[in-house]
């Protein structure tokens, strides 16, 4: 995320529950930040509703019931990262914005973020595992993301456990994920309009560790991953007036019907 020679400058925030709409513009708003700054951000949240989200090219348009997304009170929004559509409730998400140069690849970022939540896991008390498929990671389409592990994510007793996604652009990176409390991703499976089989049911915090983590839980894990990794503890990062300015310019494009049902 970085040159070998230059050391990693981290901050770590922890925000409150947020539309989905909002959530999508802070982490935009922070990766735009990591691009002039240089500064690395972990940030742990969660949603104030029920939310889908969906892959930033995963088609959608015509394939879901709006009318059962509506009386089920669930909201929609389309991620800038890619992969496959989430069910965002009972779960922690997570976000690591940083400058990403020349050197460092999206494979090489990809494998350095999931160290530092393999590492944070472990501090939870979760044995998580990085998941090695052997065919390839499916292509953006209804399928949950949930369904099965993609190379690279975290796993727990074989089932995956943490779905995360990377965005690249301009110098600056956003790598995004959730990590399940409970499973309430079978739901995603009678949204569709012609309704596919049964996913398989993903690991879970309160599988792995019998209780329900807080926000504040693995923030604590993350900053204590980060300072064993890189040597030095992330400081808090408090939003100033710049970042919540940015950030209400962004939501209006997370909130447009026309960008989330645009394919």
């Amino acid at each position: 995320m970085e040159t070998q020679d230059a050391p990693t400058r981290w901050r770590i925030v922890v925000t409150p529950a947020s539309p989905g709409a909002e959530n999508m513009a802070l982490d935009e708003a922070l990766m735009e930040r990591a691009r002039s700054t240089g500064e690395s951000v972990a940030r742990v949240y969660a949603w104030s509703r029920p939310t889908i989200s969906l892959g930033r090219n995963q088609t959608a348009k015509g394939l879901y019931d709006l009318e059962r997304i509506r009386a089920l009170d669930l909201d929609v929004v389309r991620r800038p990262t890619g992969g496959r559509a989430i069910l965002h409730h009972r779960e922690i998400t997570y976000s690591v914005t940083a400058p990403a140069g020349e050197s460092s690849g999206l494979g090489e970022s990809y494998t350095r973020i999931n160290g530092i939540l393999l590492d944070a896991l472990a501090r939870l008390g979760v044995e998580a595992a990085i998941a090695t498929p052997i065919r390839k990671s499916a292509p953006p389409s209804m399928s949950p993301c949930f369904n099965e592990p993609s190379a690279g994510e975290l796993t727990f007793d074989g089932r995956k456990l943490a779905g995360s996604a990377q965005w690249r652009a301009d110098g600056a990176l956003l790598q995004h994920g959730s990590i399940l409390i409970a499973d309430d991703q079978s739901v995603l499976s009678t949204l569709a309009v012609e309704r596919g089989p049964d996913i398989p049911a993903p690991a879970t915090l309160l599988d792995a560790l019998g209780f329900a983590p807080t926000l504040d839980d693995v923030a604590g894990a993350l900053t204590d991953a980060i300072e064993s990794i890189d040597g030095v503890p992330p400081s808090e990062l408090v939003l100033d007036d710049e970042i919540r300015a940015r950030t209400s310019d962004l939501v209006v494009r997370y909130k447009d019907i026309a960008w989330t049902w645009r394919r």
